[in-house]
């Protein structure tokens, strides 16, 4: 999930999210917005209500009922910055914590002071419970409340990470790269799996939003005006996922449209359900289908996000594949694949499509770049098989110099004989005019693109090499 966060930043605009931001702040009636603040608020939830059970039990191991006790370890618990420790190791983390527990409540200061030397213990009972309970509060706050009430970007709202942290820089993302290469250089990398909130291709189409705000503060004002909602902040989160999805079933967007307002837990939740309020959501998601002018709306932006989506993907599927790490590829996701969160990532795989297209490829053919999502399969395809036919060439990461107008809009590294250059916030590319003699500096030797059959050196021209496809899997030879 770390290699997940990294790549899908370098296709966010910075720009463009701050836009994004004042248009989410304009629509809510909270003042939570803060992602710290927010976090911290829905762990205090969730502490002080569905599972107090949990921290009760640590009380008991404390020999320590008493209501302080509790609201001591539910500060703590709301100021981890991680799931959990493994103490010893950890062992900052939790007095990082307890220090900031204590800055929020100076009332418990002396109490959360004590708690720590009990819970910096590794073989204190307590310290042991606490150890498996903060990772349910994490998990029950962030991911299954805050993540649906935070509605910026929510391409950003993913599993393990932050969505206060924005967009990338190449720079810091080699720098990233590198670090993983050192440190975790078998560790699993992943863009999809059944636990994330949208697919890779949802969030691919998702990211293009931030490099057209303007066209997203319109649309999402007249969606509204068409289908108002009593909470226009969970609103834009209902049409992103809309708009990410879409062509997606009524049924299925009916389902993640119910799990999301639940989830949420403003105004409706499992257990106390406003039927008033989920009848409004789920009108919204009618209007897609129904409503002229919705309906125009979302295939307006559907035909302008198409394209953008489709190369975010590619790239970002290609890295994945090629940087450090050991790639996973989670099912179906081979080709297109615009699920939300699960059950709906969890649909049946049509394998018969994806064996088929796959036999094509194997026998030469170059799939178009349109809604099969062949291309996909054959990024796929080319990246596995140099994984598993020249390992000897994943030991190293240089980043490659790219040189020009748009080098801005590039992304390039060399494994150590394999190398990827790929188009990054295509948007503002097609916006800028294209790549205006921006060249990528490849290494001494001859390489040849594994996707187009055409071989580059030197100073190669970026014009050429990503003129088909938007980005190039290089091996030299």
């Amino acid at each position: 999930y770390d290699a997940l966060a990294a790549t899908e930043r370098l296709f966010v605009d910075a720009d463009g999210i701050a836009d994004l931001e004042q248009a989410a702040a304009a629509l809510s009636s909270r003042d939570l917005d803060d992602w710290d603040t927010l976090i911290h608020h829905c762990k205090r939830d969730v502490a002080d209500d569905a599972l107090q059970a949990e921290l009760r039990r640590v009380t008991r191991e404390l020999g320590d009922a008493s209501d302080q006790t509790l609201d001591a370890l539910s500060e703590i618990a709301a100021n981890f910055s991680v799931y959990r420790t493994y103490l010893p190791h950890g062992a900052e983390l939790l007095e990082q914590a307890a220090r900031n527990a204590a800055d929020w409540r100076p009332d418990l200061a002396g109490e959360i002071e004590r708690l720590l030397q009990v819970l910096r213990d590794p073989a204190h009972p307590a310290a042991l419970r606490w150890q498996q309970t903060t990772g349910m509060i994490m998990a029950k706050a962030v991911e299954d409340r805050a993540f649906y009430r935070f509605s910026r970007l929510t391409s950003l709202n993913e599993v393990g990470g932050d969505p206060s942290h924005l967009a990338t820089s190449v720079a810091d993302f080699h720098a990233a790269q590198q670090a993983r290469l050192a440190r975790w250089p078998h560790a699993q990398t992943t863009l999809t799996t059944h636990d994330t909130k949208r697919s890779e291709d949802t969030r691919a189409r998702i990211d293009v939003l931030s490099e057209m705000p303007d066209d997203w503060a319109e649309a999402l004002h007249e969606l509204l005006e068409i289908q108002p909602i009593e909470n226009p902040a969970f609103a834009n989160l209902i049409w992103q996922a809309v708009v990410g999805a879409w062509p997606a079933s009524r049924e299925r967007l009916h389902d993640y449209a119910t799990k999301a307002a639940r989830e949420s837990g403003e105004i409706t939740t499992w257990t106390a359900v406003d039927e008033q309020y989920e009848a409004s959501v789920h009108g919204a998601i009618d209007a897609a289908f129904d409503h002229p002018a919705a309906r125009a709306i979302i295939t307006r932006l559907h035909e302008k996000i198409t394209p953008h989506g489709y190369h975010n993907s590619l790239v970002m599927k290609a890295i994945q594949l090629l940087a450090p790490g050991v790639p996973d590829v989670y099912q179906g996701t081979e080709l297109w694949d615009r699920s939300l969160v699960d059950p709906d990532n969890r649909r049946p795989v049509d394998w018969a499509a994806r064996q088929a297209a796959l036999d094509a490829i194997g026998k030469g053919a170059r799939p178009a770049l349109d809604e099969t999502g062949a291309t996909k399969l054959m990024v796929v395809t080319a990246a596995l098989r140099l994984r598993r036919k020249l390992p000897e060439r994943f030991t190293q990461y240089t980043p490659l110099t790219v040189t020009g107008a748009a080098q801005d809009h590039a992304v390039a590294f060399d494994r150590g004989g394999v190398a990827l250059v790929g188009a990054i916030r295509p948007v503002g590319l097609a916006e800028g005019g294209g790549w205006h003699g921006t060249t990528v500096s490849l290494p001494e030797g001859r390489w040849l693109d594994q996707l187009t059959g055409r071989e580059f050196s030197g100073e190669a021209l970026l014009a050429s090499m990503l003129d088909e496809l938007p980005v190039a899997i290089l091996v030299r030879f």
